[in-house]
């Protein structure tokens, strides 16, 4: 008896976090799913901010080198995690399917299979980022002053992505029942911890940017471990049990067929970026600084118009689930006004107040120059990568992520590395060189719609017909 009423207690617990995304009035649930979402994509970045204002701040002379160290190491690291984060994308794409169709067993498989998936890419990853940090920064050309610093903090963060993985793929397990409250608690738990390491390490112990990497790595410990107990200790279908944890083949495939498209489009972006970073190398220390102050700036606008995206890909996923066609594209047209209000009114806000947002990572005007020179460009119309993510979550929330995965490497990732090779190269300046964002922006959205149009009528189509739409 006293079983029954504590399992009563914990499903009204869980229930409590839950989101019904395939009924009822579709603004107010975005916005109470993408809030606690944008709050969390927030923390995790102040992880990486805090990382540089302390480096910055109480690092002595070598204080702006290790800036540009951290700063620099952002494209690569996002690069070498892309493939594994995008499988995140097919984990709640797939289970926010059961979910709404209540199909347990399947979700049971889901969720086993999805932790497994988290441990053995985490390893996976840990190993290539140790090796492969210092050969890719040297074909960046690092400056000398930068690359030692860059190399020895890329080393000691990829120790720690098992608990990283762990805790993204968990949160999305999360997410796919609309839960993403918990997540956020934790990382407020994990970020004030992840400050006061930073203080003790780099002014306690002057580790400086062994000190921030190590810091940043228990803190993301803390935060997988909560993921992990809510799990394990949940009574509902998503519920995980640490003796089941192992690969099932079906899943794992479902997971790969939407979520390795996303995980490639990401690599390809990111080395893109790479490329953008390299050309930024080439104005020096100084300006690598600046931009990677700026950059760090922008990640907080990004951030919140993503968790517009994330929540396109699940309300979608879930009303797919449910044979809710009609609900598709209401979710669109609310996540494109949300994030256009977003990333609008954010990108303008910063870009004003640019000056005085550069000088808490850095007092040295040159640098700060630099920085407001970046934001310029790419805050003041930041939504209109915004727009183009939307549809591309819409998309992959139906089940198609090739299509978009094409489209973005043609549209963005391609058009570019032409930019830098013929344009940058005429004209070598650093705003030529950041206009390439907002130009294939544009280009790759207007793709991106037309690519929706004729897939929705696909996807509609064989709902109307009771057909399954497969991941």
């Amino acid at each position: 008896m006293r079983g029954l009423v504590l399992g009563k207690k914990m499903r009204i617990k869980n229930k409590k976090y839950e989101i019904d995304m395939t009924k009822g009035a579709l603004l107010p649930k975005i916005l109470l799913f993408s809030i606690p979402l944008l709050l969390s994509s927030i923390l995790q970045l102040l992880f990486n901010a805090a990382d540089i204002v302390v480096v910055g701040q109480f690092s002595g002379d070598i204080g702006a080198n290790c800036v540009a160290a951290i700063g620099s190491t952002g494209a690569v690291i996002n690069m070498l995690l892309s493939v594994f984060m995008g499988l995140s994308v097919g984990v709640n794409v797939l289970a926010a399917r059961y979910f709404a169709a209540r199909q347990e067993k399947e979700m049971e498989e889901t969720v086993h299979t999805t932790i497994a998936l988290a441990l053995i890419g985490g390893v996976i990853i840990a190993v290539i980022g140790i090796i492969a940090a210092r050969p890719i920064l040297e074909l960046m050309g690092s400056p000398e002053e930068v690359i030692d610093l860059s190399t020895l903090y890329m080393r000691i963060y990829f120790i720690g992505m098992p608990v990283n993985m762990l805790y993204n793929f968990g949160a999305a397990v999360l997410r796919a029942a609309g839960d993403t409250r918990r997540p956020l608690y934790y990382l407020m738990n994990a970020g004030v911890i992840n400050v006061i390491l930073n203080l003790v390490f780099v002014m306690g112990f002057k580790m400086n940017v062994a000190g921030v990497a190590l810091a940043t790595i228990l803190a993301q410990t803390v935060s997988a471990f909560f993921i992990v107990k809510a799990l394990v200790t949940a009574n509902e279908i998503y519920r995980l049990d640490i003796k089941k944890i192992r690969v099932d083949a079906d899943k794992a495939k479902r997971i790969i067929r939407v979520g390795l498209p996303a995980g490639l489009q990401g690599t390809i972006f990111s080395f893109s970026n790479v490329l953008i970073q390299s050309s930024i190398n080439e104005f020096g220390s100084v300006a690598m600084a600046g931009s990677a102050a700026a950059a760090n700036i922008e990640g907080f606008v990004y951030m919140a118009m993503n968790a517009v995206y994330q929540a396109c890909v699940s309300f979608t996923s879930q009303n797919v689930g449910a044979n809710k066609p009609e609900r598709i594209g209401k979710v669109l047209r609310t996540c494109l006004a949300i994030v256009v209000i977003v990333g609008a009114s954010m990108g303008n806000i910063f870009y004003l107040f640019g000056s005085q947002l550069v000088g808490i990572y850095t007092k040295e005007p040159a640098t700060i120059q630099y920085g407001v020179q970046r934001m310029a460009v790419i805050c003041t119309i930041y939504f209109l990568c915004g727009i183009m993510d939307v549809v591309c979550g819409s998309l992959r929330g139906m089940g198609y992520s090739t299509v978009p995965m094409i489209v973005s490497i043609v549209g963005a990732c391609g058009l570019r590395i032409v930019w830098i090779l013929t344009v940058f190269r005429m004209y070598h300046d650093l705003t030529v060189l950041y206009i390439s964002y907002p130009v294939t922006w544009i280009i790759t959205a207007t793709a991106h719609f037309i690519s929706y149009f004729i897939i929705k009528k696909i996807v509609v189509s064989k709902m109307g017909d009771g057909k399954a739409v497969t991941t």
